[in-house]
């Protein structure tokens, strides 16, 4: 990989604190071949070169947040369950609601409801699981 010198007046993505946003930023000084200073071209504020920062998915906060309750709903019921006495998951099975199955890689799972005549939705430790059933 190359390393491509940096110099006085060129543009380089930077954070700007005044816009909240990453932009392009024009060079305006160096400390050991690294900006220090910069200006926006958007608002002409200039300061610290500050690296941009990485912008936060709306979408994966949600998914984390629907994860870690999935997590807690299932340590709540775990205490409930009798492992022993789930089924081993078949594709072409029948089940009910509160039922628990035995999955060979998710491990023990509850289903929670069912979906269709087709599907069913399924909480196991890692989380809920769309599964296929009779």
């Amino acid at each position: 990989m190359e390393n491509l010198a940096i110099s006085v007046g060129d543009a380089i993505e930077a954070r700007c604190t005044k816009c909240q946003k990453n932009t392009l930023h024009v060079i305006l000084s160096l400390a050991e071949k690294a900006p220090e200073n910069v200006r926006c071209p958007k608002c002409g504020r200039e300061h610290k070169y500050r690296p941009p920062t990485k912008t936060k998915d709306p979408e994966s906060r949600r998914v984390i947040s629907q994860q870690k309750a999935e997590h807690r709903e299932w340590e709540d019921l775990r205490e409930s369950m009798n492992s022993d006495a789930a089924r081993d998951y078949s594709m072409t099975g029948a089940y009910k609601v509160k039922s628990l199955i035995n999955h060979p890689v998710f491990g023990v799972g509850l289903v929670q409801r069912l979906v269709g005549s087709q599907k069913m939705e399924v909480l196991f430790e890692g989380g809920k699981k769309m599964m296929r059933c009779k």
